[in-house]
Order: structure tokens, then C-alpha cells, then sequence
């Protein structure tokens, strides 16, 4: 385990000091994400009724029937990307949410976590609901909003939102992605600490 990340801080001044958290170093966020638990498959598990998947899982209409998937958020939505969009679906019982972004380190994802947190929270205000959350790899763009989500409305932190999807995918959001997290990770901890 990274220095740091076990609850002491270590020299970088992540982890927890004297009982308040710190954000982690991005080079720490990095090497939990190199423990290389998950697979990358073209649909994964990653926690109770979240899919993390790629544009090929998202166009098989046929694996996402017998996943019971019924919630597609696509984060790389629009012609230029996996260009599918409620229409696709429209000869099954799915609920589409898209987002056009472009899995570039200067894009500004950070516009997309709130809503993109709140379809996944809505759809999963229903038991049965299952979501899958898309790019075109499933690596970068889609995990950066289940982390964004994980973080919003599962008050966890940064580090313990990678532990917990990279168990179950081989996670990368791009360098621009993953300072956007550190910097919501920091908010909401302020926030919570009523600072």
C-alpha cells in the first residue's frame, strides 16, 4: 500500500494527520490504481449493480439484457465518439444519460460529476436497477464519473473510491481527470470537516 494510504500521513501529507484526511498525491492515487486486481473486460462488476464497461458492451444490446442492465450513462457520447444516444435504445426498457466529453487531460469533466452522480443515484433509488457506465475503453472517461459518483453520494474518499472500482476493472482516468477528482476529494472533505 502506498505511503500514506494505510491512515498515517507520510511525507507527500496524504492519508490521515492527527485524524483529518488528506488528499493523496496524484502518484499515490496512480500506484492504487496499478494493483491491477480488475480485469478489462468489456463488462465489468465493479460494485453492487455498477458496470463498468466499453463502447463494444454498450452496443450489445444483448450481454446488457442479460446483465439486466437498465441504465446506460455514456461518457463519450456524441457523433465523434460512441455515438449511440436514447434513440439506440429505444426497442428496450433502457435509461440513457449521455456526456460529451472527450478524453483529453484538458477537458473539464468536473462539469459532468453532479449530474452524472445523480442519474446514477436516481436509477439506483430503484432495487432492481443495474447500471452500465461507458467510454469507448472503459478506463478513463466512465471511471472518472463512478469515482465522482462514489465520492458525491457515497461520502467516500478519493483513494478508498479507487480501492473499490479498481477491484473489480483495471481503472485510468487521464492525468487532467484524475487532478479534477483530487480537487472535488478536497472540497468535499472540506466540507465535511465544516471548514
Amino acid at each position: 500500500m502506498p505511503r500514506g494510504l494505510s491512515g498515517a500521513a507520510g511525507p507527500g501529507g496524504s492519508g490521515t494527520t492527527g485524524g483529518r484526511y488528506e488528499t493523496p498525491q496524484a502518484s499515490e492515487l496512480q500506484r492504487l490504481m496499478w494493483t491491477k486486481n480488475g480485469t478489462s473486460g468489456h463488462l465489468d462488476r465493479v460494485l453492487p449493480r455498477i458496470y463498468v464497461g466499453d463502447m463494444y458492451a454498450a452496443k450489445d444490446k444483448r450481454t446488457l439484457h442479460a446483465h439486466r442492465i437498465t441504465h446506460v450513462l455514456n461518457a463519450a457520447d456524441g457523433k465523434f465518439n460512441v455515438n449511440t444516444g436514447a434513440r439506440f435504445y429505444r426497442d428496450t426498457k433502457i435509461t440513457y444519460h449521455g456526456v460529451e466529453a472527450f478524453d483529453v487531460p484538458s477537458f473539464n469533466m468536473s462539469r459532468f460529476f453532479a449530474p452524472a452522480a445523480d442519474f446514477i443515484k436516481n436509477a439506483l433509488s430503484s432495487p432492481t436497477a443495474k447500471v452500465l457506465v461507458h467510454c469507448v475503453m472503459g478506463q478513463s472517461r466512465s471511471s472518472t464519473l463512478v469515482l465522482a459518483y462514489l465520492m458525491i453520494h457515497e461520502n467516500r474518499t478519493l483513494a478508498d473510491a479507487i480501492r473499490a472500482v479498481s477491484a473489480g476493472r483495471n481503472i485510468s482516468p487521464n492525468a487532467g481527470f484524475l487532478e479534477q477528482l483530487r480537487q472535488l476529494d478536497k472540497e468535499l472533505n472540506s466540507r465535511r470537516a465544516g471548514i
